[in-house]
């Protein structure tokens, strides 16, 4: 399906962004990773993904948390790939505190990963796409770009941000053959939720299953998580011709969470 053409995941090294890129290079998308580890296991993965499926695989270690980098990790994925078709910003980090005690620190570092690199990479990428004449921008943003919890401010706050700049991305782009949609999952048990379901487990002095059921229930009614597969195969349909037509949405992928 993708064969020929180039995609950018941030955050690609793991959990979401891993899922990602995997279902992406399964049509046979060349692939540019990103995102910090071991450097042994990111070629691991980097070396598995091309001998897989057949296609070319690099990693970028950007700190997205700085504009400069973002903007540098996109020119040198054309540079290196010689195009980019699909960019999926998936990056993101979580600190949970009620405002008045919210750490400063968090709250810029929040913004500057969850939100401010969404701005960064998007910009850095629409003048390739428009010359191509094509292009998909796929941000992961969350169900909190559509409802709040409490003690999320910041990261509430970023990804309210990512959903409006992916409906102003949508129409300044709007019959140029480039689109741009925001996908919003609910619980996905990566290693920020399980942190969560670490920290609820102690709290209320309860095994770490029972604890991740308590947090299905309190929010997701499908009492399923999301599945990085999942996520995957969402972004390839919003990347695919089928969804040339689709911009400007945000997509729930919450198991009823925003139904309610």
């Amino acid at each position: 399906m993708f064969t020929g053409k180039v995609a950018v995941v941030t955050g690609s090294t793991s959990g979401i962004g891993l899922g990602i890129a995997t279902a992406l290079a399964r049509q046979g998308a060349n692939i540019v990773l990103n995102g910090f580890g071991d450097a042994a296991e990111i070629e691991r993965i980097r070396s598995r993904l091309e001998t897989e499926f057949g296609v070319r695989v690099a990693h970028d270690g950007a700190d997205l948390s700085r504009g400069e980098a973002v903007r540098e990790m996109i020119a040198h994925a054309v540079e290196k790939m010689g195009r980019i078709d699909i960019l999926v910003n998936n990056a993101g980090i979580q600190h949970t505190a009620s405002i008045e005690e919210f750490p400063v620190e968090k709250w810029d570092a929040i913004l500057a990963l969850n939100l401010s690199a969404v701005f960064h990479a998007t910009a850095a990428a629409l003048p390739y796409m428009k010359q191509q004449g094509s292009g998909r921008v796929i941000n992961i943003a969350s169900v909190h770009g559509l409802v709040a919890s409490v003690n999320k401010s910041a990261y509430v706050a970023a990804k309210h941000g990512v959903v409006g700049f992916t409906k102003v991305t949508a129409l300044e782009n709007a019959g140029t053959g480039i689109t741009a949609n925001a996908i919003c999952p609910g619980w996905v048990r990566t290693s920020l939720v399980e942190q969560q379901i670490t920290a609820l487990a102690e709290r209320e002095g309860t095994d770490k299953e029972s604890a991740a059921r308590a947090l299905l229930a309190e929010k997701q009614p499908s009492l399923q998580f999301v599945t990085p597969e999942q996520l995957g195969d969402m972004v390839v349909f919003l990347a695919s011709d089928a969804a040339a037509q689709i911009t400007g949405t945000a997509l729930p992928m919450d198991g009823g969470w925003t139904a309610r």
